[in-house]
C-alpha cells in the first residue's frame, strides 16, 4: 500500500491519548477510516482481522473495561490473529500505519495491551474465542487537559523520551553502535522508528546494518512478557517495521523485507532476530 501524507509529520505529531472529549468521529471520517483500513496488508503475509467498536451502539457499555487509563472514549479498533510466527509483527505493522493515518486526520489513539479488558471487548465486538486479541486502540479527540492518572502513567514509563542512537542502531556488529552521519540514506528511516511508540516505551527494537541490508531484532526484557501468553514485544517490532517501510518508501529507496537473512553474529544476551529488510 502507499501512504499518502508526510511520515515524519504523522510520528512527530502522535501521542498517546488517553483523555478524549465527548465528541465522537463523524459518520463521514469513519467511512473513510474504514476504506482506508481495506487497502491495508503488511509484509509478513498474515491475516490481521481489524473490528471497529462504538459503544454508544451497544448495552452496558460502562462494563468495557480500561481500568481507569482512558476517559471519555467511546470508539475503539481491534484486531486479531491467530498464533503462529509473525502474526504479531503483521498486527502491529497495520495497526502502527492505522494510527499515523488517524494522527494525519487529527484523531487521537493510545495502543493498549495490558490495561483493557480482553473478555468484554471480545464479547462487544462478537470475536471468535480462538483468535489472540491482543490489542484495542481507543480513538477520537482529545481532551486539552490530560487526567492525572494519564500524567503519572507518562512520567512512569518516560512517554516523551527516546534512546539515543547508540543505543538501538549498529554496524557490522553489536560491538559498533551506528553514527547518524554514518548511516547514508536510512538515516531517515531509522529516526523515525527511533521515535516510534513502544510497550512501555522500552523501544526493544535493535537494527544492525551490515552493507546494503537492515537486520532487525528484538532485545527481550526478561519476564516482562510473562503475564501474556505472547511476546507482547513482538507487536513493536512490526511497529518499527512499519515505521521503516514507509519512511524508505517515502525517500524512494527499493528493497523488501526478508525473514531468513539471520546474520551469523555474536548475539548480546536476550537479543533475538526478527527480520531483515534488503536494498535492492
Amino acid at each position: 500500500m502507499n501512504i499518502t501524507f508526510p511520515i515524519e509529520e504523522a510520528v512527530q505529531k502522535r501521542y498517546s491519548v488517553r483523555n478524549y472529549i465527548d465528541k465522537t468521529v463523524d459518520i463521514d471520517t469513519r467511512k473513510a477510516i474504514e476504506a482506508f483500513v481495506n487497502t491495508l496488508g503488511n509484509p509478513f503475509g498474515k491475516t490481521v482481522n481489524i473490528h471497529f467498536l462504538d459503544a454508544n451502539d451497544i448495552m452496558n457499555q460502562q462494563k468495557l473495561g480500561t481500568y481507569g487509563v482512558i476517559k471519555g472514549a467511546s470508539q475503539y479498533i481491534g484486531a486479531t490473529i491467530k498464533q503462529e510466527p509473525l502474526a504479531l509483527e503483521a498486527l502491529g505493522y497495520e495497526l502502527a500505519t492505522i494510527i499515523l493515518y488517524l494522527t494525519y486526520l487529527g484523531i487521537g489513539t493510545c495502543w493498549l495491551g495490558g490495561t483493557f479488558n480482553q473478555k468484554e471487548f471480545a464479547r462487544a465486538m462478537h470475536l471468535a474465542k480462538d483468535d489472540l486479541f491482543p490489542v484495542i486502540l481507543p480513538y477520537g479527540y482529545a481532551a486539552e487537559r490530560k487526567h492525572i492518572t494519564e500524567t503519572i502513567m507518562r512520567r512512569l514509563i518516560h512517554a516523551d523520551h527516546r534512546k539515543e542512537w547508540s543505543q538501538l542502531f549498529y554496524q557490522n556488529d553489536f560491538h559498533t553502535p551506528l553514527a547518524k552521519e554514518d548511516a547514508g540514506v536510512f538515516a531517515f528511516p531509522l529516526e523515525m522508528v527511533r521515535l516510534g511508540p513502544s510497550a512501555s516505551n522500552k523501544q526493544p527494537w535493535r537494527i544492525l546494518l551490515q552493507d546494503n541490508a537492515c537486520h532487525f531484532f528484538e532485545l527481550k526484557d526478561p519476564h516482562y512478557s510473562d503475564i501474556f501468553p505472547y511476546d507482547i514485544q513482538r507487536i513493536d517490532s512490526g511497529i518499527a517495521a512499519a515505521h521503516f517501510d514507509f519512511s524508505v518508501k517515502e525517500k524512494g529507496i527499493v528493497g523488501s523485507f526478508k525473514t531468513t537473512c539471520d546474520p551469523e553474529l555474536e548475539l548480546p544476551a536476550h537479543m533475538q532476530y526478527v527480520y531483515s529488510w534488503i536494498r535492492e
